[in-house]
């Protein structure tokens, strides 16, 4: 498979409620993060093991760029929830060749020691109203989820759902397959995750 799971979105209107949320959703504490002055977007971490999940909103203290956030932030409302997954390659732009047309173009970025290219929609919007996974090729070793301190909580599941599920099935085929991630269909997309804590089982929506 070209895509690996490599971590999931949840969005905010502001950071502070993003990260509340989710800590008291799973009762564990965020750990690291950063700015991102290319989106003017910040953002705060959970290590899931192999995986990561991330708390992202625009960032205030910085000038808003003149190009769409991504996750389609610069539209985003409502209470903090998950809105996107991104899945990693070896060569995104072998990815982005075989992904649905608006998967984006590959955008090099960096934040701190951490490289990274990922693949942004020109409007900030990715295909199947963001149920398809962003691309995100890493550079060099270094990986968030190697260096976040052990959360004690793992993603057992998350369940997409689409009003094209077949469709969003059919373009991933052949490209990912992880079975912690679910396709099914739904009158509107709808993202939700459960995880394992030292709490006992918590969901994320």
């Amino acid at each position: 498979m070209m895509l690996r799971f490599d971590h999931l979105a949840v969005s905010a209107l502001t950071l502070a409620e993003g990260v509340e949320a989710v800590e008291t959703a799973l009762g564990v504490g965020l750990a690291g993060g950063g700015q991102h002055p290319h989106m003017a977007t910040h953002n705060r971490l959970l290590g899931l093991g192999d995986l990561y999940l991330e708390v992202i909103a625009a960032d205030p203290a910085q000038q808003a760029p003149v190009w769409p956030r991504w996750f389609d932030l610069d539209n985003f409302s409502g209470k903090p929830r998950l809105t996107n997954w991104v899945a990693c390659c070896d060569s995104i732009s072998d990815a982005v060749a075989v992904s649905p047309d608006g998967v984006g173009i590959p955008v090099a970025l960096q934040r701190g020691d951490y490289r990274w290219q990922m693949a942004v929609p020109a409007n900030g919007k990715l295909p199947f109203d963001g149920c398809f996974p962003a691309l995100i090729e890493w550079g060099g070793t270094l990986h968030p989820a190697q260096t976040l301190p052990e959360s004690g909580v793992r993603l057992e599941l998350l369940e997409i759902a689409h009003p094209e599920s077949a469709a969003l099935d059919a373009a991933l085929a052949g490209l990912f397959a992880d079975p912690r991630v679910v396709i099914v269909q739904g009158a509107a997309k709808a993202m939700r995750a459960r995880f394992s804590t030292p709490h006992g089982t918590r969901v994320l929506e």
